[in-house]
């Protein structure tokens, strides 16, 4: 089996559609494939709708979490959308998005800028803004090559030039919030130095204890010492470890199924999880 755990659509800050999305992880040869767009579910439908056959969804989110100043991202998957807790902290962050998103606009233009928010409106769409559409705009102006080079203490880092806070958890509520929910939390891209600071071992070991499930090992932002690092660190923790592609689409260059998720660990997430369950697809999907 091929299991991808965390990739995004236009329902956050992806380029495919929901639809497209699980089409074309059926294309890239995937079994598996979770959505997980940033602090919304609003894609579940579309995909579920459009689901291929020989393809099962998971279901899932990547909610925004800091600690001590620094930025968290919890990976939750199979809880249940409708629990009214976790709905209304998912909420809280997305309606915070668009003053962040402004904010920031507003301290590019200060720096010399000329990006709008009509702009960076067009390029979100239907998506729930955030930083990467703020960094195609930025592409779109010629002031940095690729969206990655855009999240950086000169322009959109956390702590950067551009940089404004939004609403966002805090990730020992995070994993309350969707163990109540009946998910499974994954820490993701834990070690990723290139977006940032990170977050001690410490505190990854107090979100063990907290409940934290597992910890995205396995991505493009890590490399192989990291990797090793990481890997160590969760036995050493007892977490689940996963791979995955952390795919946006043409936004970024990683591709579904980059890196994948070991099946018996995808198994025992499923095993976890009493809030919602994967579901495979019925549709035309050709071998």
């Amino acid at each position: 089996m091929r299991i991808d755990l965390h990739a995004h659509s236009t329902a956050s800050d992806g380029t495919d559609t929901p639809a497209e999305l699980v089409r074309n992880a059926a294309g890239a040869g995937l079994d598996v494939v979770a959505l997980t767009d940033h602090d919304t579910v609003r894609g579940y439908g579309e995909a579920l709708a459009a689901l291929p056959a020989g393809l099962t969804l998971v279901t899932g989110a990547e909610l925004s979490c800091r600690l001590d100043g620094v930025g968290v991202h919890m990976l939750a998957y199979l809880f249940d959308p409708e629990e009214p807790e976790l709905a209304r902290e998912r909420e809280l962050v997305r309606d915070d998005r668009t003053p962040r998103a402004q904010a920031m606009i507003g301290k590019l233009r200060d720096l010399g800028v000329d990006v709008t928010w009509e702009q960076v409106a067009r390029i979100a769409g239907d998506g729930s803004v955030g930083r990467p559409h703020i960094a195609t705009a930025l592409v779109e102006l010629g002031v940095v090559p690729t969206v990655s080079d855009a999240f950086t203490p000169d322009w959109l880092a956390d702590g950067g030039r551009a940089y404004a806070e939004k609403h966002e958890l805090d990730p020992f509520e995070a994993v309350r919030l969707v163990k109540a929910a009946g998910g499974v939390t994954v820490l993701a891209h834990p070690a990723a130095v290139k977006r940032g600071r990170c977050v001690s071992e410490s505190a990854i070991a107090d979100m063990a204890a907290a409940g934290l499930d597992g910890i995205e090992v396995d991505h493009m932002d890590h490399d192989t010492d990291t990797r090793a690092r990481m890997r160590g660190l969760a036995s050493d923790l007892g977490l689940l470890t996963t791979g995955s592609s952390d795919y946006h689409g043409s936004r970024k260059t990683c591709r579904l199924g980059e890196y994948t998720t070991d099946p018996e660990i995808y198994g025992e997430i499923t095993r976890r999880a009493t809030g919602a369950f994967p579901v495979p697809g019925a549709g035309g999907r050709e071998r």
